[in-house]
């Protein structure tokens, strides 16, 4: 006579199974609308915390559905695994920003320049939601900057602001930043103006070599009251940016200054949402210098 067991089924291998799936679809369905989409950030984290605390409770789930198929061969051992695989993407993403959140400092604004850095042409405005973040960056956040980033310091080129000027706006196109406003283009524009020879300011070949026109001092441009970090001759651009994968959005202001016959370059990255950048602005403006060094090759100073 053949004796058949009856294996008893894992409910929690199966409720591990169905919540890990709608975690996983959660996570995948947030990260599209956030990147492509409408979604905004705050909304964004809130679904992403979501999704980890339900993958984080499949696993449990599944743990228990495994040990139950180890010590009395319950169906859902399968259950179990399928749960764990799909968990294990939301709960990855969330480690991997709570690793960033711990081991960089709580600042969502850095800049090249921590004493006077370049400011915004249009202030940055966004509703943080329950992202809350002090308005103003303190002399603190500059130097939790200076001490987890020292290497990040803006860039002087031998070359004139109209060369440097080019070379910024096709790093920035490359970077993928998109330009909103500009400020001082102009006097990119003027330098070369003043390299081109116009046919009426040429002397005419039978005039008195004494009638020689003078050279004049270029006017200086007026534009007001200027802000702290801004000088009339100043090249200022700002543009958005945002992440590849996850869509973060970033303000960013490029600043141009001519000095001395060179062109120094500063930059300022900041975080549209929340008070945490996770070290990406920093990140971002270091490639962004390096991809610059690379296109100016030949140009740079120290």
């Amino acid at each position: 006579m053949m004796i058949k067991y009856e294996r008893p089924p894992s409910a929690a291998a199966r409720w591990a199974r169905r919540i890990a799936r709608f975690a996983f679809g959660l996570f995948v369905g947030a990260l599209l609308a956030h990147r492509f989409g409408p979604l905004v950030t705050p909304h964004f984290v809130a679904l992403m915390v979501l999704s980890a605390g339900l993958a984080a409770l499949a696993v449990v789930l599944a743990m228990i559905g495994l040990v139950r198929f180890w010590q009395v061969a319950a169906m859902g051992g399968i259950a179990s695994f399928v749960a764990l695989v799909y968990a294990a993407v939301p709960l990855a993403a969330a480690g991997y920003g709570l690793a960033e959140y711990f081991s960089k400092p709580a600042i969502y604004d850095v800049s090249t320049d921590t004493v006077t850095p370049p400011p915004w042409i249009k202030p940055p405005n966004a509703a943080q939601g329950w992202l809350k973040r002090s308005p103003e960056v303190t002399p603190a956040d500059r130097e939790a900057q200076v001490l987890a980033y020292p290497g990040l310091t803006g860039r002087r080129y031998d070359g004139a602001l109209d060369r440097v000027f080019e070379g910024v706006k096709k790093v920035a196109e490359q970077s993928g930043i998109t330009i909103i406003a500009e400020e001082g283009v102009e006097n990119a524009r003027a330098d070369l103006e003043d390299m081109a020879v116009k046919p009426s300011d040429a002397a005419p070949a039978d005039s008195d070599p004494d009638d020689v026109p003078i050279p004049l001092q270029r006017p200086e441009i007026v534009t007001g009251e200027m802000p702290v970090g801004r000088r009339a001759s100043d090249i200022l651009l700002q543009g958005e940016w945002q992440t590849l994968m996850t869509g973060l959005r970033f303000d960013v202001l490029i600043r141009l200054r001519e000095e001395a016959e060179t062109t120094f370059v500063d930059m300022r990255v900041a975080a549209r949402y929340g008070g945490h950048d996770l070290g990406l602005g920093a990140e971002f403006a270091d490639q962004f210098l390096h991809a610059l060094d690379a296109e100016l090759l030949g140009i740079a100073g120290d």
